[in-house]
């Protein structure tokens, strides 16, 4: 119990192996937890229904833990999208930077939680004491303003989170990354690194935002009709740059998407966007401008359902269509994953005869992430004994672990983990603790968990293979079909190729009910989808329902 007490023990809940998801639990002495995010993860396209999924954050709950606070390093939603359904059940403080907490005031007041929370703030350069853990924010350059590193100092030694980040020395809004606060800390000796590994796969440094602003001035400069740019509702700087081009070619700029006005705003609200008040326009007044006084700044960039940009592409906004001579630009790179969602997007404005711009044609759009060069120049900076990669797939996982085997960290000083696996450190060694299981949280709609695994393999079946409804009457004495089975097929063959496919099926189905011996249903089914599955090549969803007469 004794060893156990000045234990620091790290859990990942989510970020490890996936893009998004993010929460991390840091617990000192068997007991005191600190949580770092806590994000939200897109469906895979194999997963209908679903909105987004979220951490499992059982473990904190179970009553043996005290949890002191969370953490919010930025933002993004895959850093602060959950935090409504976590402050629902754990009522901690939460602490952020001004524009992440105004965001989450915001989820939390369409939640009905805003009474309900604690919201602290947590700024660069601020130091607060949280339980046992004593942490520092300190200032990193990433795609959204307000971004923080974390220092935080344990008994057992000072651990460093990075969160997103990128070393970008001329950034839009002319605050890099604070590398003296980084050579600081590593003056006062770094236990562990938990460093972000979404852009380890690429070499080099990641492009400054800088290259984005001639980019921009050609495309205004060259464009005749209406200018929409799509991008991240939180990509702020973006916005920025957007408005000094407009204002540079007399362009109006109007909003669309409800985040990209609300986050606007508050980005105003807080200094951290520079627009005169007389630029912004409604989309009515932009409908009855010139076509070459107009910017429409939108959400979508990443072919999301029914979002600005999905529905212009399919012509169903019920404000604006895009028309001929209108230049489209996408300033994101897709999400992976969403690769397939953004060029059909892309392909729909061009069949609209739409100018589109996108990152694999001009440089209308940076990462925010670090390269490979940068997160050797991190782990430079930081000297950490031990280096933990976080935030990405298996693949950027054991890329960063690549990096830092050859910039000679031994292969033991380098823990490359997954969800719920723990690490822990004790008398300055690390070691591989046990593995807390965790279940993959699904939202959909109003429902939290209630949709499991299972309940997604039956929706992807009934995608792919669609169904089978069969009634079957049989004479309630004797048992025996006393009329033809009756189908009632969706989402399976043409009706035609159907009909004469379940002409033959009848057969088998008639020879099942007179030799079924048990449970007929299941017999009934059993046989259909094995007839199914040799003939047609695929196995529906099969249901049998019985009546007797």
């Amino acid at each position: 119990m004794k060893n156990k007490a000045k234990t620091l023990r790290i859990l990942p809940l989510g970020g490890l192996g996936e893009i998004g998801r993010n929460m991390y639990a840091y617990q000192y002495g068997g007991k005191d937890v600190l949580v770092v995010d806590a994000g939200l993860m897109f469906p895979e396209q194999n997963m209908p229904g679903i909105d987004y999924l979220i951490p499992d954050f059982e473990v904190l709950l179970d009553g043996k833990h005290t949890v002191h606070g969370i953490v919010l390093t930025h933002g993004h939603e895959d850093h602060i999208g959950a935090i409504h359904h976590v402050i629902e059940r754990l009522n901690v403080p939460v602490y952020g930077a001004p524009l992440t907490l105004e965001l989450v005031r915001n989820k939390l007041q369409r939640a009905g939680l805003l009474d309900k929370a604690d919201l602290r703030l947590l700024d660069a350069g601020d130091v607060v004491q949280i339980g046992p853990f004593q942490v520092e924010g300190y200032h990193v350059c990433h795609s959204i303003p307000d971004s923080l590193g974390l220092g935080i100092q344990t008994p057992a030694g000072l651990v460093v989170h990075s969160g997103d980040y990128k070393l970008d020395m001329t950034p839009a809004d002319n605050r890099p990354t604070d590398l003296a606060k980084l050579s600081e800390f590593s003056s006062r000796g770094v236990l562990a690194f938990l460093g972000e590994s979404t852009n380890a796969v690429e070499a080099g440094w990641t492009p400054t935002e800088q290259v984005v602003v001639p980019a921009f001035d050609q495309i205004f400069r060259e464009s005749h009709g209406r200018i929409f740019i799509a991008t991240f509702a939180s990509l702020i700087s973006r916005v920025q740059q957007v408005a000094n081009a407009a204002r540079k070619y007399n362009r109006k700029l109007a909003l669309m998407g409800t985040s990209m006005v609300e986050n606007v705003k508050i980005a105003r609200r807080l200094g951290l966007l520079q627009i005169d008040e007389a630029m912004i326009i409604s989309i009515d007044q932009a409908v009855s401008l010139p076509a070459r006084q107009v910017t429409v700044m939108c959400t979508g960039s990443q072919g999301e359902p029914n979002s600005v940009l999905e529905r212009l592409s399919n012509g169903r906004h019920n404000q604006v269509s895009i028309r001929p001579g209108d230049t489209v630009v996408l300033s994101s790179h897709p999400i992976p994953g969403n690769e397939e969602s953004v060029y059909s997007t892309i392909n729909r404005l061009f069949k609209l005869d739409a100018h589109v711009i996108y990152d694999k044609v001009a440089p209308v759009h940076v990462s925010g992430h670090a390269n490979q060069d940068e997160m050797k120049m991190m782990i430079n900076l930081l000297k950490p004994r031990y280096i933990i990669p976080i935030h990405g797939e298996l693949r950027h996982l054991k890329q960063h672990e690549a990096l830092a085997r050859s910039m000679g960290i031994p292969p033991k000083n380098i823990a490359v983990l997954e969800n719920g696996k723990t690490i822990t450190f004790q008398n300055g060694q690390m070691k591989l603790g046990e593995t807390v299981a965790l279940s993959s949280v699904f939202v959909d709609g109003s429902s939290v968990g209630d949709v499991d695994a299972e309940v997604i393999n039956q929706r992807a079946s009934l995608a792919r293979d669609g169904m089978i409804i069969t009634h079957l009457v049989l004479d309630k004495n004797t048992g025996v079909l006393v009329k033809e089975p009756e189908f009632i097929s969706r989402g399976f063959m043409m009706d035609g190729d159907a009909q004469e496919l379940l002409a033959q099926m009848r057969v088998e189905i008639e020879q099942t009910v007179s030799r079924a011996n048990g449970n007929l249903q299941m017999d009934v089914v059993k046989a259909m989808r094995k007839y199914l599955r040799a003939e047609a090549g695929r196995t529906p969803t099969v249901f049998v329902t019985v009546s007797q007469v």
